[in-house]
């Protein structure tokens, strides 16, 4: 009998594959979003992913002085778009749901009108003003949770590169599975070294209560891409920032290092009986870029569930819409 994503976290598998989606932008218009969910749809439904994660992206413009690469613009709620565009998607759906700017009473009726959801990733607030503001922080949003919405599994954010600058990100992960996480996922890895380090003190400090670590990755396309990816926090160690910078084909070498990245992972996970998985993004919305991300899909799902062939971008069929 093949064992849900609930049964594969709770028995705290690895090998686990997730995909991740952003909502279309607000402004996006209505025969348009048709086009892209079509397209969505077409990529993903015979990919033997475990889920699917839809993000909820927020202004985080008080996080850092840095300009934004990219303007904001709001998206569609992610579980709006979930159940009215991608229904017939054949996968769990994870839900992101960021606390910035919510109060008790609102995030208490965000539970109440949906409590159809199976899985959600709380977000936290992304500077203390904002927390500061609505009097409402992750651990309230938890709280609520237990309260509200017993039945929900949830996840939690890791980040690796929190670990290098202050030592306890292990320690936030098993503070957060006291508050009722389950699995969690990773900002986008670049640094490996980061990551390993995390691994390493998880591994330690769990004993036998490790809960399974999703690890994202993301493919990178352009410079401009590059900054973006820095402005969200994303640490990529200055040799590779070169390297990249100066390749012939910034997208294909990216794609390959986030690969060799996987293996490591894998490789070393393996050996310390951590379960990781891996979840495929694309932060960018070019198609090629797009594309990219399911090559580094198909050929993750080949890394953790042997047997399958590896596709190359070339190779794809392209879904229209984008």
């Amino acid at each position: 009998m093949t064992k849900t994503l609930s049964q594969k976290i709770e028995e705290g598998q690895s090998g686990l594959v997730l995909y991740s989606l952003t909502p279309p932008k607000i402004t996006t218009e209505a025969a348009r979003m048709d086009v892209i969910a079509a397209a969505q749809v077409a990529r993903l439904q015979h990919l033997n992913i475990d889920g699917l994660i839809l993000y909820d992206i927020q202004d985080e413009s008080t996080r850092t002085d840095k300009e934004r690469p990219f303007s904001f613009i709001p998206t569609l709620a992610p579980e709006f778009y979930g159940s009215q565009y991608l229904s017939s998607l054949p996968v769990p759906r994870i839900i992101y749901k960021s606390i910035a700017n919510q109060t008790r009473e609102t995030f208490e009726q965000w539970l109440q009108a949906n409590r159809d959801l199976e899985y959600a990733v709380f977000v936290g607030a992304s500077s203390k003003q904002q927390v500061e503001a609505t009097n409402f922080s992750l651990t309230d949003a938890y709280e609520l949770r237990r309260q509200s919405a017993p039945g929900l599994q949830l996840g939690g954010v890791t980040i690796p590169e929190r670990h290098s600058k202050k030592g306890d990100e292990h320690l936030r992960i098993f503070n957060k599975m006291k508050s009722g996480c389950s699995f969690f996922v990773s900002q986008c890895v670049y640094n490996i070294n980061d990551t390993k380090n995390l691994l390493s003190d998880y591994h330690y400090h769990a004993e036998d209560k490790a809960a399974p670590l999703i690890f994202t990755l993301t493919p990178c396309g352009s410079l401009k891409t590059l900054q973006f990816m820095e402005w969200l926090g994303i640490e990529v160690p200055r040799w590779l920032f070169n390297d990249l910078k100066h390749s012939k084909d910034i997208l294909e070498a990216s794609v390959q290092t986030s690969i060799n990245i996987a293996q490591e992972i894998m490789d070393y996970a393996s050996a310390k009986n951590i379960p990781v998985g891996f979840n495929i993004e694309s932060i960018s919305i070019k198609k090629e870029e797009i594309n990219a991300a399911q090559e580094m899909l198909h050929n993750v799902l080949n890394m953790v569930k042997p047997g399958r062939q590896v596709v190359k971008r070339e190779e794809m069929v392209v879904a229209p819409g984008y």
